[in-house]
């Protein structure tokens, strides 16, 4: 394939990766242990610890696992926020030779028992907070083995017991439940201290992830991430985000805000695992929905780059209280996990500096599949250029390669693409062509530069007398509003046009009106693209992660 995009990449960034560094995740992590031991590695409540506390908790909690008999290739689940027990278990379920499922710790009984039924998984790390959710569903699930978590107890002394007060008594967060063998996450570390970690012979072939999907087009897929797939992705981040961290002023530690929850591939992949590999110190933020705390913990930090969704972006900006942080040390802002939006993006480097660098990518691709440049100057509006050592085509309905410049599905391939879907042999074919692309189910254009340009999800697309409408568009224009927050736009059943456009919007300015709205509308859209119908909303659907759910809008509608 003629990677023509190559020829946009500014000097110094490779077109290729060297995956011959590590041998596996595990070879990464420990070499970093070594190397940045006296360093911080983690914060959580004004709580740090070290790169040699994370190595020395993580080898004892991996030697515990392993007492419990667990063989090689074991599933641990792991379901917790953004607290230090997270990359602490993270880096033990890999030492120990198992395999990391990621669970989101706001999960139903009913999702919980999905992912634990179907990934196997014999062992789980919980925070207390959720652990009445495991009552209800672990007798139908292969759990053996439970360590329960608590937000005080990485904390220390009367501190910590403080906050295990305030969450248990007081905020009344930690619901009662029965969890008979259970031990908690402090005991399981004395226990280990008469144990020895047995060192697993691992190689890049291993898997390391079973990452769900978020299952916003259906039921979640475990995706199956080796340690190479991982790795790739590690070291094409490094690269690729050098050109920014190295701007001046030149810092002796990244500051990374690690608000994504790490259960999220995003956050995975670019806060803990790369923030390990540069030696980088990672703000963890438990609640990110709580945006005056948030700015609150930001205050005290210079932090150096900040991951996040769009709608985190608009959340922290629509604070007053954001514009007075300190950003002269901001070098890179990263955009990912759904469309930016130009409005959101104009905001932030009108009151940051720093331009939102739009990436994409996908739990299947573990996650990054293009990204703008680290130390572009301005919003591109696009999804960027291909990461090195990665083949990005956009496809017809047939499979066809389509021109440059055209619409087609885009479909990946490279080192970060998974092995497969867990145990679903039939969805691997969907999804993989027989020469090994990944097909994204997303609809983009590439330009002759390379960049390309998500026009929507293959699923989303609204078919209004036979013209295609693409929410994202919708969306975008809707968003630049002055009266509008934030909104989502569907297709709705319509006698005369097959379907219609119907917009639902949360609003800024409690003043503006549905006509106003249709009035700003007819300026910025053609007739089949107008919105027919316009709902206000006191809030929208979305993931944990963020990502606003039209499926649920379009369910909505179904069952009204």
């Amino acid at each position: 394939m003629d990677k023509f995009w190559l020829k946009s990449y500014p000097a110094g960034i490779p077109a290729e990766i060297d995956l011959g560094q590590y041998h596996s995740l595990v070879h990464l992590l420990e070499e970093s242990f070594q190397k940045y031991a006296t360093r911080d590695a983690f914060v959580s409540m004004d709580k740090t610890i070290t790169f040699a506390e994370v190595d020395a908790m993580s080898k004892k909690l991996a030697a515990w696992l392993q007492s419990r008999g667990l063989q090689k290739g074991a599933r641990v689940a792991l379901m917790m926020p953004n607290v230090l027990q997270y990359p602490v278990a993270m880096a033990a379920v890999l030492r120990a030779g198992y395999i990391v499922v990621n669970v989101n710790p706001l999960y139903t009984p009913r999702e919980l028992e999905h992912q634990l039924v179907d990934s196997g998984a014999e062992a789980i790390v919980i925070l207390e907070n959720f652990a009445h959710i495991l009552q209800q569903v672990i007798a139908k699930t292969q759990i053996k083995h439970v360590v329960v978590a608590s937000m005080g107890e990485l904390l220390g002394g009367a501190k910590g017991m403080l906050v295990n007060f305030v969450v248990r008594h007081v905020k009344k967060m930690v619901p009662s439940y029965a969890l008979p063998g259970a031990v908690s996450f402090n005991k399981a570390l004395a226990d280990a201290a008469r144990m020895n970690l047995r060192p697993v012979s691992l190689t890049q072939d291993d898997i390391a992830f079973l990452q769900y999907t978020g299952g916003t087009t259906g039921i979640a897929k475990g995706a199956t991430l080796l340690h190479r797939n991982v790795l790739a992705n590690v070291l094409q981040s490094d690269v690729w985000l050098a050109p920014g961290l190295d701007k001046a002023p030149k810092v002796e530690q990244v500051v990374m805000v690690c608000a994504l929850p790490l259960y999220h591939i995003f956050a995975l992949t670019t806060c803990f695992l790369l923030g390990t590999r540069i030696g980088a110190l990672n703000i963890l933020i438990a609640n990110p929905r709580d945006i005056p705390g948030f700015i609150k913990t930001l205050s005290k930090y210079r932090f150096n780059m900040l991951p996040a969704v769009n709608t985190l972006f608009n959340g922290l900006l629509n604070n007053p209280e954001f514009a007075k942080l300190d950003f002269s040390a901001l070098k890179i802002s990263v955009g990912g996990g759904m469309a930016v939006q130009k409005a959101v993006a104009d905001q932030w480097i009108k009151i940051t500096g720093c331009p939102i660098a739009e990436g994409y990518g996908l739990s299947e691709t573990s996650p990054v599949v293009t990204c703008n440049l680290a130390d572009a100057k301005e919003f591109s509006g696009t999804i960027g250029l291909p990461f090195p050592s990665t083949e990005v085509v956009m496809l017809d309905d047939a499979g066809n390669a389509v021109p440059v410049g055209q619409s087609g599905e885009i479909a990946v391939r490279g080192p970060q693409v998974m092995a497969g879907y867990w145990r679903r042999p039939d969805e691997t074919a969907k999804a993989m062509t027989p020469d090994g692309f990944f097909k994204t189910g997303d609809i983009g254009i590439m330009d002759e530069r390379g960049y390309v340009r998500i026009v929507d999800r293959k699923k989303d697309m609204i078919l209004v007398s036979g013209f295609n409408v693409y929410p994202n568009e919708i969306e975008g224009v809707v968003a630049e509003h002055p009266g509008v927050l934030e909104c989502a736009c569907v297709g709705v059943p319509d006698p005369h046009s097959g379907e219609a456009v119907k917009l639902y919007v949360v609003r800024k300015d409690p003043s503006l009106t549905v006509e106003q709205l249709m009035d700003y509308c007819k300026q910025q859209f053609t007739g089949y693209k107008r919105p027919k119908f316009i709902e206000f909303r006191d809030a929208l659907p979305k993931t944990n992660v963020g990502k606003i759910l039209r499926r649920e809008l379009r369910d909505e509608q179904k069952t009204g």
